[in-house]
């Protein structure tokens, strides 16, 4: 699992059948210079591509999101579908402490 912070939606026109109604996030991952004071929120886009995730949590623009990639990502879906990425938690608050 990877953290990210959400920093907008995705609406379709299209979609298949199995993905209809689904909510899709678009996703800033967090890297390490994400997280160099400890318990500061981390701030600004990280170099990382931006992604477009399936939420099925109701994750927000601002929230910090944990998400998956991958073939694991559409386990949850029934039937499964072709997706790359999956909301798997919404996050409340990080603690990172440093090495050394």
């Amino acid at each position: 699992m990877r953290l990210g912070k959400v920093i907008g939606r995705v609406t379709l026109s299209q979609v298949i059948p199995e993905l209809e109604g689904a909510r899709w996030l678009l996703v800033s991952p967090y890297n390490r210079t994400h997280f160099p004071q400890g318990d500061t929120a981390p701030e600004g886009l990280s170099g990382e591509p931006t992604l477009v995730i399936y939420d099925n949590l109701g994750g927000g623009v601002g929230d910090t999101v944990g998400f998956v990639e991958g073939r694991e990502a559409a386990q949850p879906l029934n039937p499964v579908a072709a997706i790359d990425a999956i909301n798997a938690a919404l996050i409340d608050h990080v603690r990172f402490t440093p090495k050394g």
